[in-house]
């Protein structure tokens, strides 16, 4: 069931999503509140699951990952074991920096993250084809990012 939220919640989260190092001063301040009633509020959003965590926002080029592709996995079989090892081992592969089971003709999509095309490749061939269940890859490559932030629509109800 999703949480249900209030102007002062809806308030919270578009501030903190929007900047999650700022304080609980600064916070209560935004949104009309004293200290504690706000720490209150964002220890409810976080317990209730609307708040799932807090990190910073990293910039693959100046980490050295110039290529960002988009790989689309179809699985030899549809089981449920066959899944869950696939998706088990890939919670190990760092340079897989997001997966969705996803449907279609494939089953996954993950978008992982390369130093170049050659060392996406070597990846491609020695780890992702490697893994459990694996079928066939489809890679797509990024030329840019045209909208990078990951903002969730705070809903008004």
């Amino acid at each position: 069931m999703p949480t249900t939220l209030d102007r002062t919640d809806r308030a919270l989260l578009a501030a903190l999503q929007g900047n999650a190092r700022l304080t609980v001063a600064e916070l209560a301040d935004s949104v009309s509140l004293t200290s504690s009633p706000c720490w209150r509020r964002i220890k409810m959003l976080e317990e209730r699951g609307a708040i799932t965590g807090y990190q910073a926002i990293l910039s693959p080029k100046e980490l050295g990952y110039g290529v960002t592709a988009f790989v689309s996995v179809m699985m030899s079989s549809h089981s449920k074991d066959n899944a869950r090892n696939f998706e088990k081992r890939l919670l190990d592969i760092p340079e897989i920096v997001t997966c969705h089971n996803v449907s279609g003709r494939y089953d996954f999509l993950l978008e992982v993250v390369a130093k170049d095309l050659e060392s996406f490749g070597e990846f491609a061939r020695e780890v992702l084809q490697t893994l459990p269940g694996v079928k066939e890859i489809y890679s797509s490559f990024s030329f840019k990012s045209v909208k990078q932030s990951r903002f969730i629509p705070i809903p008004d109800h």
